[in-house]
C-alpha cells in the first residue's frame, strides 16, 4: 500500500478520541476553528499540548469532531492532544472541524506552524581508519556528534584540526597526513563540543608495496577484492601500513564511459562499464598498480507473459503462490474496497489458471495474504471491519484449492493488521503499525497468543523472520533485529530479546526481504525505502488546465550484508531514479522488485554486491 505524508486523526475538540461517526448528532454546524497556541518552538522528542476550539455561526463554543494532519516522519499527534517533534525542521499541523454532510458550508479550518529544533550536542566520537599513520602517510577521519539522549545528529559540519600541524595535516574533510615523527591530536568541533583522537608518528620503514588478488578478466557488476602488501627490507609484510586505493579507467572501441565508471573501496573494486581498469593502491611515496579487463555483463531475457488470471469485481492487493499439499500449485490473492475477500487459483497450468474458490470477509481491505512453508494453513489480514475489531482470518489448507475458515483472531490486534509472516508453527501479525504479535498456530483452529515485541518509539510496516531472527522495517528507525528463538543473543521465540538496529541514511524502511547466497555464504538484508510526492492523479480539465499529472514516487533498494547480524554494512542499492520501490522478492539469486510506475524488474543479485546494480548491467528484464 502506498505510504501517505500525512495522518489523520478524528477527536472531539477537546482531544478525546472520536469513538464513533459523531458528525450526524450535530445539533449546529462548526463555523470557525481555533488553535492554542498557533505556534510551536520545540526540541526533537519533546512534546507540547495543542487545544483545539470550534464554535459555531453564534460565536458559541461547541463539541464537534476535528481531524488533525500532521507530517508523520517529523511529528506525532497524539491521543492526549499532545505533539511530539520527531525530526528538526518547520512543519505545519492542519485541524478540520468534521461537519454534516448535508452541509453547504466549507469545513473551517487552523494550521499551528512548528518549529523543531536540534537537541544540544553533548560528546563528539572520532575514529579512524584501519592502519598506523607513518610519516609521509594519510589516514581517514570519521566523527559522529551526539545528543544527550544517545542519538546523533546527521549531517553534523564538522570542524577538523590537529593540535600540532608540524607533525600532522588534517583537511576540511577529516584526511590526516603525518608530515615527521612526533604526536598530536586529530580534533573535531561542532556546535562548541570536541572530540579528540591521539597519533604517534612514526618513520614509514616499508620500502615496496604490492597488490595481489583479483582476477584478469570478470564482468561488469563483479567485485574484485584486492589485497596491498607494504614490506619491509628484509622481506617482512608490515601490516599495519594505511594504504590509500584509486581507479583508473581506459574505454574500449565504442563505448563513451560515464565520469565515476566504477566503484572502489578499499581493495574492492566493481566496475559499471566495459573496459580496461587500472587500480592503484598508495602509502606515502610508496606505489602500486594492477590492470583487468570488464567485459559486459550479458544477462537480459525476454519476458513472456503466460496466464493470467482475471478478476474485474475486485482490486487485488496482495497475492502468495504456493504448492498444495496435494502438490498442485496454488495463488492466493487478496482485494481492497468493499466487501474484501481472498481468492484462490489453480496455477498448476499457468497458461489456464483456474479461480477455484473465494472467501469473503468482514473488511475494507484483505491487505496481506501468506500461506505456511508447509501448506497447511493460510492467513489472511483485516483493515477497516465494520466492527472495528481487524485482525486476522486463519484458513484450513487441507484441500487448498477449497479452503475453509479455521478461525479469527483479533485480541490485541483491533487497529488493523497491515501485515503478517507465517512459519510452520508461528504467525508474526504486525498490530496497528505499532508492534507485532506471536501467535502459536500449530492448531490453527486454536491460534494462542506466545508473544510480542514492540520497539520503542517506532513505527513498524514490515516483518519477516529467518533462522530465528525477526527483520522489521519500521521508518525512521531502519531495520530492528531481534531474536526471537536463534538463541545466539538469548532469545526465544516466548522471549524475545533485541539484536541491534541499523538506520538507512534516507529513513522511510517500508519492507524487509532476508537472502543467503548459497554460493558464497553472503547473508543479505533487502530493504526497501519508499517515498512519495504529490498523489495528483485526477483526470485533465480542459476548462481549468488542472490535474492529469501521474503519481510521483521515489525510493530504491539498499542492500545490508548482515553476515555478521552484530556488524551490519551497506554494500549496495538498486536505484532507479525516475520510479519508487514497493515490495521485494529474492529467489535463486535473482530479485524480483516492485517499482510502482517502473513496473517489476528482475535483478542479477549472484555474487558479492556493491555499487549500484541498476548500472551494472546486472538488470535481466523489467516487466509493466
Amino acid at each position: 500500500m502506498r505510504t501517505t505524508h500525512n495522518f489523520w486523526l478524528s477527536l472531539f475538540a477537546s482531544g478525546t478520541l472520536l469513538a464513533t461517526p459523531a458528525a450526524a448528532r450535530q445539533t449546529s454546524v462548526a463555523t470557525r476553528l481555533e488553535a492554542s497556541p498557533t505556534s510551536v518552538v520545540l526540541t526533537r522528542g519533546e512534546s507540547v499540548p495543542i487545544d483545539f476550539i470550534v464554535y459555531d455561526a453564534n460565536g458559541n463554543r461547541m463539541d464537534a469532531p476535528i481531524r488533525v494532519a500532521a507530517p508523520r516522519r517529523s511529528l506525532q499527534y497524539n491521543q492526549d492532544g499532545t505533539i511530539t517533534a520527531l525530526q528538526a525542521g518547520d512543519f505545519e499541523v492542519i485541524a478540520t472541524a468534521v461537519i454534516p454532510a448535508d452541509s453547504d458550508s466549507e469545513p473551517p479550518s487552523v494550521r499551528v506552524s512548528v518549529r523543531v529544533n536540534w537537541p544540544a550536542i553533548t560528546r563528539i566520537t572520532v575514529q579512524a581508519s584501519e592502519g598506523v599513520l607513518y610519516t609521509e602517510t594519510t589516514i581517514a577521519h570519521e566523527a559522529v556528534a551526539y545528543h544527550a539522549d544517545g542519538s546523533f545528529r546527521p549531517g553534523a559540519a564538522i570542524a577538523w584540526s590537529a593540535s600540532n600541524a608540524d607533525v600532522i595535516e588534517v583537511d576540511r574533510y577529516g584526511y590526516a597526513t603525518a608530515h615527521r615523527e612526533g604526536s598530536a591530536l586529530v580534533i573535531a568541533t561542532f556546535e562548541g563540543v570536541r572530540g579528540q583522537l591521539s597519533h604517534a608518528v612514526a618513520p614509514l620503514e616499508a620500502t615496496m608495496l604490492q597488490i595481489e588478488g583479483g582476477q584478469d578478466e570478470v564482468r561488469t557488476g563483479d567485485v574484485q577484492r584486492f589485497h596491498a602488501h607494504a614490506r619491509l627490507p628484509n622481506g617482512d609484510v608490515a601490516n599495519d601500513v594505511p594504504v590509500t586505493w584509486t581507479l583508473a579507467y581506459r574505454p574500449v572501441e565504442g563505448i563513451v564511459a560515464p565520469a565515476a565508471p566504477g566503484q572502489v573501496d578499499g581493495g574492492n573494486v566493481v566496475a559499471d562499464v566495459p573496459g580496461v581498469y587500472t587500480v592503484m593502491a598508495t602509502a606515502g611515496p610508496l606505489h602500486a598498480t594492477k590492470r583487468f579487463t570488464v567485459v559486459p555483463r550479458d544477462v537480459v531475457q525476454r519476458v513472456t507473459v503466460v496466464g493470467h488470471g482475471s478478476q474485474s469485481t475486485h482490486y487485488t492487493s496482495d497475492l502468495w503462490v504456493f504448492e498444495g499439499v496435494d502438490g498442485r500449485d496454488y495463488a492466493l490473492t487478496g482485494s481492497r474496497q468493499g466487501q474484501s475477500h481472498a481468492f484462490v487459483w489453480d496455477v498448476t497450468n499457468p497458461a489456464n489458471i483456474v479461480k477455484t474458490d473465494s472467501i469473503q470477509v468482514d473488511a475494507r481491505s484483505v491487505n496481506d495474504v501468506k500461506v505456511s512453508p508447509d501448506g497447511r494453513y493460510a492467513v489472511m489480514t483485516r483493515e477497516g471491519a465494520s466492527n472495528r475489531r481487524n485482525g486476522l482470518v486463519i484458513m484450513d489448507m487441507a484441500n487448498p484449492g477449497h479452503p475453509v475458515i479455521a478461525s479469527t483472531y483479533d485480541e490485541g490486534l483491533t487497529g488493523g493488521v497491515h501485515n503478517v509472516f507465517a512459519a510452520d508453527d508461528y504467525l508474526f501479525a504486525l498490530s496497528g503499525g505499532d508492534k507485532y504479535i506471536i501467535l502459536d498456530v500449530r492448531d490453527p483452529y486454536n491460534p494462542q497468543y506466545v508473544s510480542e515485541y514492540d520497539h520503542p518509539n517506532s513505527r513498524i510496516h514490515d516483518v519477516w523472520v529467518n533462522d530465528g531472527i525477526a527483520y522489521s522495517a519500521e521508518w525512521q528507525t531502519g531495520v530492528v533485529m531481534v531474536d526471537v528463538g536463534n538463541g545466539r543473543w538469548g532469545g526465544a521465540i516466548d522471549n524475545p530479546v533485541l539484536i541491534g538496529t541499523y538506520a538507512l541514511p534516507t529513513g522511510a524502511t517500508h519492507a524487509v526481504f532476508p537472502y543467503l547466497q548459497k554460493d558464497t555464504g553472503n547473508f543479505y538484508l533487502g530493504l526497501a525505502w519508499e517515498g512519495s510526492g504529490p498523489d495528483v492523479r485526477m483526470p485533465y480539465d480542459p476548462e481549468t488546465g488542472r490535474g492529469g499529472y501521474p503519481r510521483a514516487t521515489s525510493g530504491y533498494i539498499q542492500i545490508i550484508d548482515l553476515t555478521d547480524p552484530d556488524k551490519p554494512e551497506m554494500v549496495a542499492r538498486y536505484e532507479v531514479s525516475e520510479y519508487g520501490t514497493h515490495n521485494i522478492w529474492v529467489e535463486d539469486d535473482i530479485l524480483y522488485q516492485a517499482y510502482y510506475e517502473g513496473g517489476v524488474r528482475l535483478v542479477d543479485v549472484s555474487g558479492d554486491l556493491m555499487g549500484n546494480l541498476y548500472t551494472q548491467g546486472r538488470e535481466i528484464a523489467v516487466f509493466k
